[in-house]
């Protein structure tokens, strides 16, 4: 096996290990009326599932980061080259640090630190934004993007372009198209709060008034809660899907390694 074919290999696991979080999240929800991000979800996991389950989570974490790094820099998935296009490549770039940033949490419980607390990380981020020239605007402008992106989100939804890169023959099935569907309109709800918190924080110049995935759970009355829980339990199980289903392009893992090293990586 090729390094291009193990970081393959490595993605869908990545794809595993997102759902596997975003199925805790829901759980916790449904079954205890916890709210937590995807951090959180992995440290619930961390109690309980030790460092084995841990450097396999990481592992595909990191496989899922890169390659949708790669897809940002060298468009392996085939976007249009026009401004949908270049705005599903930064987001690729964007989910791409998400994801290696989780790994990085995975390798530091499986080290014995704690993943720290739900939204402290949001806030944080937001007052050192702040703290710059201008950083209302910076954090109001990011409020603004995490709507779009949620609209976005809930487009996909409807239009159902979740399932453009599954193998044809599932993306057929009614449990695909369903779960897919939920999941992208769970998504799509939690990125326009989260989005309008940083928009808010960013207009008030409060860094408290940002704000999580954790948060956005919690400001959700009843029943709104248990029916973004159930969708993103949907989201979850999609790319559960995904993990086996999607087509995925090559790496290239060459390129890669040679643009780490032209800049020192």
């Amino acid at each position: 096996m090729n390094s291009s074919a193990r970081l393959t290999t490595l993605t869908r696991i990545g794809f595993a290990t997102r759902g596997a979080l975003y199925i805790v999240i829901a759980f916790l929800v449904l079954r205890a009326g916890r709210e937590e991000d995807p951090a959180g979800a992995l440290q619930y996991l961390a109690d309980g599932g030790g460092k084995v389950l841990l450097g396999l989570m990481a592992a595909g974490l990191i496989g899922y980061g890169l390659w949708r790094l790669s897809d940002a820099l060298f468009n392996i998935e085939r976007h249009d080259d026009d401004t949908k296009g270049k705005i599903s490549r930064a987001g690729a770039g964007a989910s791409g640090l998400i994801h290696l940033f989780l790994a990085w949490q995975a390798i530091k419980l499986m080290q014995g630190a704690s993943g720290g607390g739900s939204g402290g990380g949001a806030q944080e981020s937001t007052q050192t934004a702040l703290e710059m020239p201008g950083g209302w605007i910076l954090v109001a402008i990011g409020g603004l993007v995490l709507i779009g992106t949620g609209i976005y989100q809930l487009i996909k939804a409807i239009k159902g372009s979740y399932l453009d890169h599954l193998e044809p023959q599932i993306a057929r099935k009614a449990w695909a198209q369903w779960s897919g569907r939920l999941g992208y309109a769970a998504r799509g709800v939690i990125f326009m709060i989260t989005g309008g918190f940083l928009l808010s924080a960013g207009l008030e110049a409060q860094a408290s008034e940002a704000g999580d995935m954790s948060q956005a759970l919690a400001w959700l009355n009843s029943p709104w809660d248990i029916l973004v829980a159930l969708g993103l339990l949907g989201f979850g199980i999609f790319s559960l899907i995904e993990a086996r289903y999607r087509r995925l392009q090559a790496v290239p893992v060459g390129s890669l390694a040679n643009g780490s090293a032209r800049f020192g990586w």
